[in-house]
């Protein structure tokens, strides 16, 4: 059997991870994705000797499913906690990833077949003797072929893909929008002024939430990740992006303490976070050959992705 994943976030590579183990190696697994590394979301970056986590900041654990990963990764030292709450103890440790989240990404990558810089362009039904049901359109005309397809993008990528593969849609399903979101990247001279926990929710209008990426355990110099809101970040979406660095670094201050920020960027998430949850844990096409995965199926956390990626597997080797 070969099955191809579209996209290297944690629901693609849980789905990868999955199907690689459980079948022994027996499934043929690749995954595509447009980025130049694994990861998504799940993304660090450097400025200097700065370290960001700049996409997903943290997660918590809910559901047996990934507490079983969770404790996995505890053992090996790859994740800790962080805090229990940022400004009460709600019972809920928030764990971290001290090699920035991008490592978990790299870790359940390990021994897979994952193709990066590589974009899916279209799927296309295969009719040949012989052939597996799916060609996997890359943008540079090569194909890669598949008895099942399990598309993890945003929903409205997989829409596009699926466009003209002759598949009947659930077009409620798709037609999900997204919030954006804008990132601040801020490297400073000296620690700043983020509260004990080492993370805030701001109720103010532009932020919602600020982060100490060496309170995380993430960097080993004072670097601050700051994310906007929603209604913020739709509103000022096409704003210059020195504009928007010089806006947010001045909204930064109250976190700033005495500090000075000496080196920023300007990072957007156009799909940063759903706003409509299905309630189940994936959809897939009537002859099951075509999972759509993602947090817009299980919840848009990092313990959504896992599950839902999970879920996708289980499609496959059911």
């Amino acid at each position: 059997m070969r099955v191809v994943v579209i996209g290297a976030g944690m629901t693609g590579l849980v789905a990868a991870r999955t199907l690689h183990e459980r079948s022994a190696g027996n499934i043929d697994v690749v995954v595509v994705d447009k980025g130049r590394s694994p990861g998504g979301r799940m993304a660090t970056r450097r400025i200097g000797a700065a370290t960001f986590d700049h996409g997903a900041q943290f997660f918590t654990v809910r559901t047996p499913a990934f507490a079983r990963r969770v404790d996995e990764w505890v053992d090996r030292g790859l994740v800790t906690v962080w805090n229990h709450g940022f400004d009460h103890d709600d019972g809920f440790p928030r764990y971290v990833a001290p090699g920035g989240m991008t490592s978990l990404a790299k870790d359940l990558a390990t021994g897979l077949h994952v193709e990066c810089s590589t974009l899916a362009f279209t799927l296309r039904r295969q009719t040949e003797p012989g052939t597996a049901g799916w060609a996997v359109v890359i943008d540079d005309g090569t194909t890669r072929s598949a008895d099942h397809v399990i598309l993890t993008t945003p929903l409205a990528q997989a829409f596009s893909l699926l466009a003209d593969a002759d598949v009947e849609l659930d077009i409620a399903t798709f037609r999900v929008d997204y919030d954006r979101t804008v990132c601040l990247l801020a490297v400073l001279d000296r620690p700043g002024a983020v509260a004990a926990s080492g993370g805030e929710q701001p109720a103010d209008h532009i932020f919602s939430f600020v982060g100490d990426n060496v309170s995380k355990g993430v960097s080993s110099v004072p670097a601050l990740t700051f994310h906007t809101g929603a209604a913020w970040s739709e509103a000022h979406w096409d704003d210059d992006i020195d504009a928007l660095g010089n806006a947010l670094r001045a909204a930064a201050g109250p976190w700033l303490g005495g500090a000075r920020i000496v080196e920023h960027q300007v990072k957007k998430w156009r799909f940063a976070t759903p706003r409509t949850i299905s309630p189940d844990p994936c959809w897939t096409s009537a002859d099951r050959s075509i999972i759509v995965a993602g947090d817009a199926f299980a919840g848009p956390r990092i313990e959504g992705a896992h599950n839902s990626g999970l879920a996708a597997a289980h499609v496959v080797l059911r």
